[in-house]
């Protein structure tokens, strides 16, 4: 599978979630309830993963955790916020280039329509 296939169920998977559950509830629940969600169609997810940072030869093994990832090749960021940043979207990509991840999603639960709360994240993936 590749990541824009592995993409596209995360997205069909937080819409449907979202229709399910509504905006305004702690970003914890989501991260819960979109895992079981993407383990439910088939994939492998792992959460608050803790991510190391190596800098000229010191490795810092908890650098910070990645709330979702999935398939082992992409990284979602969730938030439950009336709205997201630029410093929300530069995390992101921050932890695609320091988990070698290609693709990246920040999905926003707290937005009235999860289709604008969707924002993708790529580092040097290749069109399918």
């Amino acid at each position: 599978m590749t990541e824009n296939e592995v993409g596209k169920i995360i997205v069909d998977s937080a819409i449907a979630v979202h229709r399910e559950l509504g905006p305004g509830l702690l970003e914890t629940v989501y991260e819960v309830v979109l895992a079981y969600e993407l383990r439910q169609r088939g994939l492998s997810v792992e959460h608050q993963m803790p991510i190391s940072v190596h800098y000229k030869g010191m490795a810092f093994d908890v650098a910070f955790r990645a709330d979702l990832i999935v398939e082992k090749m992409v990284i979602v960021e969730l938030k439950s916020v009336e709205q997201v940043s630029q410093a929300h979207k530069k995390q992101v990509q921050t932890y695609m280039r320091l988990t070698g991840c290609k693709l990246g999603f920040l999905l926003n639960f707290g937005e009235a329509l999860m289709k604008r709360g969707i924002t993708r994240a790529v580092n040097g993936l290749q069109d399918d």
